[in-house]
């Protein structure tokens, strides 16, 4: 599914006029998504700063439209994320499956928790998968170009013992 559905549907809300009207000068930061391809409950978040109080609004889009606005006040401001989001929820999968085979990695993916942030001023997809193996793959990737920028194995085992 493409972001910018979420986003139609979410800029539509009286929920989201409601809080435009109190704080016109917030905008979108980031998009925050949990894909959960065993269980299939999957989460739909997008998320506005507010300069007026240096805090972000946070609109959960999952049945009926929820918001709530965080608890301190952000020390760092977040980038704009301006301009069409290009890669559909649906290839992210796809594009890390892709690299895991290329690397070797023959795990299936249980879980993508995915943000989509405005990083120097290049639209960066940050995912953190969960596989099989319970193991956890990090990859960021390009939403223009869709290509690889990082990609790193960790076993979750690994870092456990650590701790």
């Amino acid at each position: 599914m493409r972001v910018d559905a979420y986003l139609k549907r979410l800029i539509t809300s009286s929920e989201f006029k409601k809080f435009k009207k109190k704080d016109g000068k917030a905008y979108l930061c980031a998009g925050f998504f949990v894909l959960d391809f065993e269980t299939g409950k999957n989460l739909h978040q997008i998320d506005y700063y507010s300069p007026k109080n240096k805090k972000i609004a946070t609109f959960i889009l999952d049945n009926e439209i929820q918001s709530k606005l965080s608890e301190g006040a952000n020390k760092k401001k977040p980038e704009e994320l301006k301009g069409d989001i290009k890669l559909d929820l649906d290839k992210l999968r796809g594009i890390v499956g892709d690299e895991m085979k290329n690397q070797g990695i023959t795990y299936n993916i249980h879980k993508i928790i995915a943000v989509i942030q405005n990083i120097e001023g290049k639209k960066v997809w940050i995912l953190n998968c969960i596989t099989s193996d319970m193991g956890l793959i990090k990859a960021d990737i390009d939403d223009t170009t869709g290509n690889i920028l990082k990609f790193e194995k960790i076993n979750l085992f690994d870092s456990i013992r650590k701790l």
